[in-house]
């Protein structure tokens, strides 16, 4: 549950803190970046608390990381980019935190 409001405050407090004047828009291009989890409905089963969605889901791939860091370089894709790195980067966490622990 802690992943799943992560992957919205998280957004939100970068948008807030790097994105002053035009947080309110850039925290919801952030949040609708979370629908690059669409690739989970093609999962069997569609949810497993134990899968690492890293490198298992294709919009969660390593060559999809590189695609999204690519996007990082032209200003009109960067924070469509920075909301799909930041939502890599906490599967990841999440990932690690379930290794770590199981």
């Amino acid at each position: 549950m802690i992943h799943i409001i992560l992957h919205f405050l998280l957004p939100v407090a970068v948008a807030v803190v790097f994105y002053r004047k035009q947080w309110k828009k850039v925290s919801l291009v952030f949040c609708a970046t979370m629908l690059v989890d669409v690739d989970h409905l093609i999962a069997e089963p569609v949810y497993d608390a134990f899968r690492c969605s890293i490198n298992y889901h294709p919009l969660h791939s390593y060559w999809a990381i590189a695609v999204y860091c690519i996007l990082l370089l032209p200003k009109k894709s960067r924070i469509v980019a920075i909301g799909l790195l930041t939502h890599m980067l906490l599967d990841w966490q999440d990932c690690y935190y379930k290794l770590s622990v199981f």
